[in-house]
C-alpha cells in the first residue's frame, strides 16, 4: 500500500475536523511557492536547491517534498533546480538505527544522497564542497519535541555551514508532536554542547524546527540567511495527533505519538547498562536489565505517584541485535503505562526512573552514562546524593523560567 494512500486512509478515519493543519511545504505550495520564487529572485533567477528530508517530508497528499519540488516547484519557480539531497540520522527512509549509512542515489528521482551521519564529528556536518554549487538549503525534518533529538543539531550545523558559504537556508516547519505548550525537564549546562545537546535548552522545550532554528540563529549570532516557511492550523495545544497529519516514523525505535511522549525522559536511560530500545520491543515504555528485579521496581515507582502515568512489571528477551543492551538474553523491568499525557512531566519521569534504579541498585547501573542526555551536571549530582526528584526538579524551575522568557522571542505561533 502507498503513502499516498495510507494518508487518505488516515484522513478517512481522523475525520475532517482533525484535518487542519498545512506543514510548509503544503503552505509553499498553497501560495505558489511565492516564498522561493523571492529567493530565486535574489539569486539573479537561478535557484540551485539541496533538500535534507528524511520520511516524514511529505506534503498532505503524502507525495515526497523532494519531487514536489521537483516537479511542482521547478515548474513554478523559474529557473529552480533541486540538485542534492541529504539524510541525517537513519537515513533518508529512517529504516537503520546504526551509522553505516553509505551515500547513494535516490531510486525515485536518481539525485545524490549525501549522508551526514558518520562516526566523527566533521561527518555529521555539511562541508564546503557538499555544499558547493548550492543556493539555498530546504530543510523538512519532524522534530521529537526533545533537546536531544539530533535533527535539531543537524539543522544548527546547516545552519553554520550555510552562513560559512553564502548559502540561504529555507526550513519547512512542521509541528511539534508533543505540543508547543509544556516546557519541561532541566536546561542544560551552557558550554556543554554536543551531538545530543546543539543549544542551552530543557529536555523538553516546547518548541517547533522553524522556531529553534531561529533560536539558534540568533543566540549563536550564527548570521545565517534563514527563511522559516510557517504552517497554518497548528495551534500550541495541538498533540501530533490532534493535526490529522499521518504518523510516519522518524526512527525505527519511535513507532507511536505514546513512545515519542514517555521518550521525552525514559531516554535518559539510553546509553546506560539498561535495555531501553529494540526491534521487537515497546521502545522507551520499557526498559530492563539483567540486575532488575521487575515487581520490585514497578512498586518503588508507583508508591511515587507520578501524575500521568503508572508501571508494571515485566519481563521479557531484548532483539538479538548487537545494537542493543543484553540482546537476547532474559531481563527484568518495568513497562510504563500512560494514563494523563498532559499532567505527564516526561523529564521528571526520566530523573524518577534514574533515581530508582540508583536508589535500589547502586552501582549496578552507570549512572554517570546518564549525563550523556541530562547535560547538567548539578541534577545528576543531587540524584546521586539521594535528594528526592521532586526537589532536584524544583532547582531546576528558576532556570526554566528564564528559557521561557527567552524562547518567547523565536515563537511563531
Amino acid at each position: 500500500m502507498t503513502r499516498a494512500l495510507l494518508f487518505l486512509l488516515a484522513l478517512l478515519v481522523a475525520g475532517p475536523a482533525a484535518a487542519q493543519v498545512h506543514t510548509g511545504i503544503d503552505v509553499l505550495q498553497d501560495t505558489g511557492f511565492a516564498q522561493l520564487r523571492d529567493i530565486a529572485a535574489r539569486h539573479g533567477g537561478k535557484l540551485r536547491v539541496a533538500i535534507l528530508a528524511n520520511p516524514i517530508s511529505v506534503n498532505r497528499a503524502g507525495k515526497r517534498t523532494i519531487d514536489v519540488l521537483r516537479t511542482e516547484g521547478q515548474a513554478r519557480v523559474p529557473g529552480m533546480t533541486v540538485v542534492k539531497l541529504f539524510s541525517g540520522e537513519h537515513g533518508i527512509n529512517a529504516l537503520t538505527d546504526d551509522m553505516d549509512i553509505d551515500d547513494k542515489l535516490d531510486s525515485t528521482s536518481g539525485l545524490e544522497i549525501v549522508s551526514l551521519y558518520g562516526r566523527t564529528d566533521a561527518e555529521k556536518r555539511p562541508s564546503a564542497a557538499q555544499l558547493a554549487g548550492v543556493d539555498a538549503v530546504v530543510i523538512d525534518l519532524q522534530d521529537a519535541g526533545v533537546r536531544y533529538w539530533t535533527f535539531q543539531t543537524l539543522t544548527k550545523y546547516f545552519l553554520q555551514a550555510c552562513a560559512a558559504n553564502g548559502v540561504e537556508v529555507i526550513v519547512l516547519d512542521r509541528p511539534n508532536p508533543l505540543g508547543g505548550l509544556a516546557v519541561q525537564g532541566p536546561v542544560s549546562t551552557p558550554g556543554t554542547e554536543t551531538y545530543t545537546n546543539p543549544h542551552s535548552e530543557p529536555m523538553r522545550p516546547g518548541m517547533t524546527m522553524g522556531e529553534l532554528a531561529r533560536m539558534f540563529n540568533a543566540e549563536d549570532r550564527i548570521g545565517a540567511k534563514l527563511t522559516v516557511v510557517r504552517m497554518t492550523g497548528w495551534k500550541r495545544a495541538d498533540w501530533y495527533d490532534d493535526t490529522g497529519l499521518l504518523w510516519i516514523n522518524p526512527s525505527p525505535n519511535l513507532r507511536s505519538i505514546t513512545q515519542a511522549t514517555a521518550y521525552a525522559g525514559t531516554a535518559l536511560l539510553e546509553g546506560t547498562n539498561v535495555n531501553i530500545k529494540g526491534p521487537g520491543e515497546a521502545p522507551f515504555l520499557r526498559f530492563g536489565a539483567p540486575w532488575i528485579k521487575g515487581t520490585e521496581l514497578a512498586a518503588y515507582l508507583n508508591a511515587r505517584a507520578i501524575p500521568g502515568v503508572s508501571f508494571l512489571a515485566v519481563t521479557y528477551v531484548p532483539a538479538n541485535d548487537k545494537l542493543y543492551p543484553f540482546a537476547g538474553q532474559r531481563v527484568q523491568g518495568v513497562e510504563v503505562i500512560l494514563h494523563d499525557r498532559n499532567r505527564l512531566d516526561a523529564p521528571l519521569l526520566g530523573v524518577e526512573a534514574v533515581a530508582a534504579l540508583w536508589k535500589l541498585y547502586g552501582t549496578a547501573f552507570q549512572i554517570e552514562k546518564v549525563d550523556r542526555l541530562l547535560r547538567n551536571r548539578a541534577a545528576l549530582d543531587q540524584i546521586k546524593a539521594g535528594v528526592d526528584p521532586s526537589k532536584v526538579a524544583a532547582g531546576w524551575q528558576a532556570e526554566l523560567t528564564r528559557f521561557k522568557a527567552r524562547r518567547a522571542r523565536y515563537l511563531l505561533y
